[in-house]
């Protein structure tokens, strides 16, 4: 069982979605943004002749690694959870996830690197694709949950 996992099961409130499913969404995210992350690196390591080819990659590795980054802390947070803004945020990493795997698609038959990237960023875009339908705001609103009110600071 992963540590994600084991932080949702420890969660001490309710969380509205399946906490299996979430984990596996956020352990995909994390091993997205660390094989991107690889990748770029790779991708400047490769013969100086060939970075002009690989210039989009580097980008579309580094916009997606932190965007999976940043998505992952999102999914992980519960406490005035907003619908809305998940929803937005996952659509952005279903965004970044895809254009990576296309970008690093187009090197795959040249450059290990990108084809281990571009399956990395399918299995992260299934996962969140999977997950969309979930991310529902409550009653049509999306506001924050009332479970865990802001606290007024007291002088």
């Amino acid at each position: 069982m992963s540590y994600t996992q084991q932080m949702l099961d420890a969660y001490p409130a309710d969380i509205n979605l399946d906490r299996k499913q979430l984990a596996a969404v956020i352990d995909a995210l994390t091993a997205c943004a660390q094989t991107c992350t690889a990748c770029a690196d790779a991708c400047l390591s490769e013969p100086a002749e060939q970075l002009p080819m690989l210039t989009r990659c580097i980008r579309d590795d580094l916009d997606c690694a932190d965007i999976c980054t940043t998505t992952a802390a999102v999914l992980s947070r519960h406490t005035g959870y907003d619908a809305n803004l998940t929803r937005a945020q996952v659509q952005a990493a279903l965004q970044a996830t895809k254009t990576c795997a296309d970008s690093c698609g187009e090197h795959a038959d040249r450059h290990e690197h990108c084809r281990i990237c571009a399956q990395a960023c399918r299995q992260a875009h299934q996962a969140l694709d999977a997950l969309l339908p979930a991310l529902q705001p409550a009653a049509g609103t999306g506001s924050p949950t009332r479970a865990a009110p802001q606290q007024s600071a007291r002088p």
